[in-house]
């Protein structure tokens, strides 16, 4: 079978219309409920403490799904391409809604963080087969539109989450948080079941299992150290220092492991890559900063400020639209004018000032100021995230491409929870020692957890008492903040060594999902070039045109409409005349001027009804798809196509599939009177 057969067989086996977008509509729901999961907790988590207790171990709630959905990503990407997507993808939907009901039932803040882990598995899975599904079932010059749609995704989620999470809180339970998510599972669960096809290609992999165990290891074991350090524990303790012991132990072995492994998760040779390394280093600081944020501003908003849980979601639109601003708007500058470094080194001096201005809110901070500080923070965070991911796309070589992408959001998450979970050891700390000094105006067993989940049990102290108390909170979340201010300069610093190099077009292409930055992926080079090919090509001149300069550059001497249905013809080999007329939307008589032509020249024949392609109209549909590909390997500039079969091979089923697409179909309609002669 030619590959030319082989794509018209691709596009055969993929839904169409209703189907599709049944599909979508589904596809779009799991990656929600993955999204959101990240985002509808914080508004959420001062009455889960309250309710549950446990202050000293809320920054794991969060931390438990991030490390969990990160760090099983790449295993889900590449069982999948070996298992087959689509039961994958349902174990994966099942494995979420098991946690998400357990998390609704937790009656203590250890199972909580339990099922928040087994949560945060399941998640990870969804995003990752949601991106890769869609790459399954979508055409070529389509993904880039739906992508597009899937990206919006991330943005919907990062704005509404903490909406839903105050909202749940005050009009129901904390528990339905997560409870929310199991008719929308059920729903995606049994509309994949019925509807999507068994489609991808099946691919052998060597499983990176250790290596992947190691990286939990020595993660956990440094967000253990630095949770439990200064509270449970002294810096300088026995067990604290064999945690650092023990998690440098395991980060050494895990690059050795990764030095040997086949598939290794994160290839080593990337950590050596200076922009690589500048980049995840950056999102690391990022992500510390972004995850602390949402984690303790609705504890701010909340207990100081006394603002119910919806409306302290409210109170944080405009972080989350200052980032959706500044993600989109440095997307369209840099697809424009093709600069990129210049955001990330005004980024994170704006996120380092936005932290530092947060440090000094205090009980008497008005709307209008707080607004302002946190739409910054916004700001300077999406003007970073997305670009750290082009730096490192458009400076490593092509088979490193899906791991670097998916290594700088690897780093951001793991940036995240080591942010709460070093917030939540200095909020502890301080506001033990805040407390400790009202000790004697506050009322035998007053409990500070208490207050969070309910803060109007202040109202029961004196005015002055209650100020006192609220300053003490206030004074502890803004050491948090001021300590987040170093970190984010140190970012500032790393961004000025950031080398910026020319763009390669496929660079340019804008990809949401990591602009928002709302939850770990992994991407093959394969579908990261997939994805990028898709978008530019939605960006190709109308079919008219392109058809006509295939023409001229093939010295093919036929109009547009002729040489669509030439390419339509060469991919299914032999087509009946109405199955040729049914994609082209018209009627046979409506397209016989254009198939009269083709069998002028003695490029098709008709046989009883049907249209089958001779040798001679095989070698110039085959000249057509060969300038077709010419024309994306453009694209590609630098990564050397004839040196990696893979990008070959993805070249010339993209020109394939996207020559004689039935979205062109409508060349063949007869042109109105006066209309351009072919």
């Amino acid at each position: 079978m030619t590959t030319v057969e082989g794509a018209a067989r691709d596009e055969r086996a993929m839904p169409k219309g209703r189907d599709l977008y049944v599909i979508l509509g589904a596809l779009m729901l799991a990656m929600l409920l993955a999204a959101l999961d990240q985002t509808i907790v914080s508004t959420a988590l001062p009455t889960i403490v309250s309710d549950l207790g446990g202050l000293n171990h809320l920054s794991w709630v969060v931390t438990a799904y991030l490390l969990a959905a990160t760090s099983s990503t790449p295993l889900w990407g590449k069982l999948g391409d070996q298992y087959g997507r689509k039961r994958l993808f349902q174990a994966s939907i099942v494995i979420f809604l098991i946690g998400s009901a357990l998390c609704g039932l937790s009656q203590d803040m250890f199972e909580l963080i339990v099922f928040r882990a087994l949560q945060g598995l399941g998640g990870g899975g969804l995003m990752v087969l949601v991106v890769a599904i869609v790459g399954d079932v979508v055409p070529p010059r389509e993904r880039g539109r739906y992508q597009g749609l899937f990206g919006a995704v991330f943005g919907v989620s990062s704005v509404c989450g903490p909406l839903l999470g105050g909202w749940f809180v005050d009009n129901l339970s904390w528990r339905w948080v997560f409870y929310i998510n199991l008719p929308i599972g059920v729903l995606a669960l049994f509309v994949i079941a019925a509807v999507l096809p068994k489609t991808g290609e099946r691919e052998r992999h060597r499983i990176d299992y250790l290596g992947t165990l190691l990286i939990v290891g020595w993660a956990v074991g440094l967000v253990l150290m630095t949770t439990w350090g200064g509270t449970r524990y002294d810096w300088t303790s026995g067990p604290i220092l064999g945690l650092l012991a023990g998690s440098i132990v395991l980060i050494v072995l895990w690059v050795l492991v990764e030095r040997r492994a086949a598939e290794p998760i994160m290839p080593p040779k990337l950590l050596v890559n200076r922009v690589f390394a500048l980049g995840a280093a950056i999102s690391f600081a990022v992500g510390f900063a972004m995850f602390g944020a949402l984690t303790f501003l609705p504890i701010f908003l909340q207990i100081v400020h006394g603002v119910s849980p919806t409306l302290s979601g409210v109170y944080l639109l405009p972080m989350m639209l200052g980032m959706l601003a500044s993600s989109i708007g440095s997307g369209q500058l840099i697809t424009h004018f093709g600069r990129y470094k210049i955001y990330p080194v005004i980024g994170t001096p704006l996120i380092a000032i936005a932290m530092w201005l947060c440090s000094r809110l205090d009980e008497n901070s008005s709307t209008l100021s707080m607004s302002l500080r946190f739409a910054l923070l916004g700001f300077g965070l999406g003007l970073v995230m997305q670009v750290l991911v082009i730096a490192v796309q458009n400076a490593v070589s092509y088979e490193d491409l899906g791991s670097a992408t998916s290594g700088v959001t690897f780093f951001r998450q793991i940036g995240g929870s080591f942010g709460v979970a070093v917030f939540g050891s200095i909020f502890s700390n301080q506001l033990a020692s805040n407390i400790g000094r009202l000790a004697p105006v506050l009322p035998p067993g007053f409990d500070p957890s208490a207050v969070q989940g309910n803060p109007q049990l202040l109202d029961r102290f004196p005015a002055e008492v209650k100020q006192r108390v609220l300053h003490a909170y206030a004074q502890s979340i803004d050491s948090v903040f001021l300590w987040a201010v170093p970190v984010a300069a140190i970012a500032f610093v790393l961004t000025w060594f950031l080398r910026e190099l020319p763009l390669r077009a496929t660079s340019q292409t804008r990809d949401y999902g990591e602009g928002f930055g709302a939850a770990p992926t992994v991407r093959s080079s394969r579908h990261e070039i997939e994805r990028a090919l898709s978008e530019l090509m939605r960006r190709d001149p109308k079919a008219a045109e392109l058809y006509d300069r295939l023409a001229v550059l093939c010295g093919v001497e036929l109009p547009a409409g002729s040489v669509w249905a030439l390419c339509r013809i060469a991919k299914d080999g032999t087509v009946a005349r109405q199955d040729l007329a049914d994609r082209a939307g018209v009627t046979i008589e409506e397209g016989r001027p254009y198939v009269d032509q083709l069998v002028e020249a003695g490029y098709v024949q008709r046989r009883d009804g049907t249209l089958a392609i001779t040798a001679s109209g095989r070698l110039v549909a085959d000249s057509l798809f060969a300038a077709r590909r010419e024309g994306l390997a453009r694209h590609v500039e630098g990564w050397e196509p004839e040196e990696h079969p893979e990008l070959a091979d993805v070249l010339t089923r993209l020109a394939e599939a996207s020559l004689g697409d039935d979205e062109d179909g409508d060349l063949l309609r007869p042109e109105p009177a006066g209309a351009r002669k072919a």
